[in-house]
């Protein structure tokens, strides 16, 4: 394979407006990219792959973790690391052909035609600047000049303002761990604005967010498209806020378009296996709870409460600059678990659903009430009698790459709680439990030398189950166990529960700020604000009648219902 292009057009100009709108902003043709590992040769990562925005429109680029979504917008905006290579294709924007240009000349398109928005505003602000010192610093690169004029920070001002603060002057002097989640987003979709670009380029400019968060930043962007022409390349994993949000969709895998059209054309008629199974795992497309995989008898809930909650309460104290304040992290909260059943414990970020977990599950103290695990009341137990008590209850983390140690192996690491609880009298035993754990979760023996690093996300949340389920435990605690998950791989790891629980008798208690998930897999819900609970029931009546005007706001923030089959 041919090495990187050298640069081309040095002596053009930078991108400027197509007054006539006959040239595409964005122009990728049969795109290669290449990467490099330390002493190996190349391998292809994005293989010719050819895509194009207009003026006024947005193009989703959807696909998995691992597809070369990441990689092809790198390539498009010079922002490739020393281990990649263009190797063929090229790159246009309004018909000026960048291909191989040099940072330096890049850096001025991204600046001035081209806005970048980040995934996560957490790594991409500078926690030790203020908010307005960040966008006048991008006002100052586009236009070459001294950055202490009051025209720049107006024009920060401006752009804050454009990009949906409305406070923009308090946020201006704020630094970035002062505002919110979306604040934050809007932060960031500011400093892309700050050139006054000709489109935006979003990379997963949602995922981290609540649904009713995104779907306000999402609407933004919407606003932006309308009324300043602005192109935008959308990249997602997440197909139901492209269908919500495209005009056109390009569904990536390994490296591939594998299709690219009008969003009701390929709702309508997918050409590829990949987009109809993306298609079908997409929350928003499901009515009802999974059913078992065949094979399997539908399950009967148990008798009785598994575990229960009355009147918990928690206090936190919050350090700013302006001194200490108190927040409501449970305020008087009642729960209530049906044994063999999914309770669903739904809202935004700080609602108190993780607070209520961790009390449950002894992790923390309540300030006052009470919470029984079967007929074990937990809030008074000493270390050794929760140590007890976790036989009965398990919980399963977020996020599989920081709750298992990276240096064990899987069959240490399924083994860990055998271990430690005494379960398996010799090795021979154990490994034969070690196996039969793995299996329940759809892995064979080749996996039990592997360390995490060899894992695939969703492949590590099989394992963190598996470790859940060592103990035979009656209950096992999710606190958004999915939502770090590729769509399929998400709708793999529901269906292992549902049949799990089928097989196993066991009760889950579900934490998820996803109504399309709690649609997926729960009996009951729970909806949570503000450290109180708005509403709950059966997941039936909730969602077919919710009688409070947050939880309406939670179901209709629900990505993909916009071509929902219901």
């Amino acid at each position: 394979m041919s090495e990187q292009p050298t640069a081309r057009a040095e002596g053009a100009a930078v991108p400027a407006e197509d007054a006539a709108g006959t040239k595409p902003l964005l122009q990728i043709a049969e795109l290669r990219i290449d990467y490099r590992a330390q002493g190996r040769s190349w391998s292809p990562a994005v293989r010719g792959v050819s895509l194009h925005v207009d003026p006024g429109e947005t193009v989703a680029l959807v696909g998995e973790s691992g597809s070369g979504k990441t990689t092809l917008v790198q390539g498009s905006l010079g922002l490739l690391p020393a281990s990649a290579r263009v190797s063929g294709g090229s790159i246009s924007y309004s018909g000026v052909d960048v291909t191989g240009w040099r940072d330096a000349r890049m850096a001025r398109v991204r600046g001035n035609y081209v806005g970048f928005i980040p995934q996560d505003p957490n790594t991409s602000l500078n926690p030790v600047k203020k908010i307005g010192q960040q966008v006048i610093e991008a006002v100052a690169f586009n236009e070459r000049t001294a950055a202490s004029s009051q025209e720049h920070i107006d024009a920060a001002l401006e752009s804050l303002r454009t990009a949906g603060l409305a406070n923009a002057e308090r946020v201006f002097h704020q630094y970035p761990h002062e505002l919110s989640g979306g604040m934050k987003q809007r932060a960031l979709i500011a400093i892309a604005l700050a050139g006054k670009p000709k489109i935006i380029v979003a990379d997963e400019p949602t995922s981290a967010l609540d649904v009713t968060v995104q779907r306000v930043i999402l609407d933004h962007l919407e606003t932006l498209r309308t009324e300043l022409g602005i192109g935008i390349l959308l990249i997602t994993h997440d197909l139901g806020v492209a269908l919500d949000r495209a005009d056109r969709i390009a569904v990536m895998q390994r490296g591939e378009i594998v299709e690219h059209g009008p969003v009701r054309e390929l709702i309508a008629n997918p050409s590829s296996d990949y987009t109809r199974r993306l298609l079908a795992a997409a929350p928003s497309r499901h009515q009802g709870r999974l059913a078992p995989s065949p094979g399997l008898q539908p399950r009967t809930p148990g008798e009785g409460i598994v575990v229960r909650a009355e009147q918990l309460r928690k206090q936190y104290t919050l350090r700013s600059a302006g001194g200490r304040s108190l927040v409501n992290a449970l305020d008087g909260v009642d729960l209530v678990v049906r044994a063999g059943t999914t309770h669903a414990i739904v809202g935004e970020s700080g609602a108190g659903k993780s607070t209520l977990a961790s009390i449950i599950a002894g992790f923390a103290t309540a300030d006052s009430g009470t919470a029984w695990v079967g007929e074990r009341e937990t809030t008074s137990l000493s270390h050794r009698e929760l140590r007890e008590v976790r036989r009965d209850l398990q919980f399963v983390f977020q996020n599989p790459y920081t709750s298992l140690d990276p240096r064990f192996t899987v069959a240490k690491l399924i083994a860990e709680p055998l271990r430690a609880f005494r379960v398996a009298t010799g090795r021979a035993e154990l490994m034969t439990r070690v196996r039969e754990l793995l299996r329940a979760v759809a892995l064979d023996d080749s996996y039990l030398q592997r360390t995490t690093a060899q894992l695939s996300g969703g492949q590590r949340q099989r394992i963190a189950i598996a470790r859940a389920l060592a103990l035979n435990p009656r209950v096992i605690v999710l606190d958004e166990a999915v939502s770090a998950l590729d769509v399929s791989v998400q709708a793999q790891i529901l269906q292992l529960l549902v049949d799990l629980q089928t097989e196993l008798g066991l009760s889950y208690v579900f934490v998820t700020h996803d109504l399309g998930v709690v649609r997926m897999i729960a009996d009951d819900v729970t909806v949570m604000r503000d450290g109180g609970i708005v509403e709950h029931g059966t997941v039936q009546d909730v969602f077919l009648s919710p009688q409070s005007d947050y939880t309406r706001a939670l179901l209709g923030a629900i990505p993909g219902t916009r071509f929902a089959t219901v």
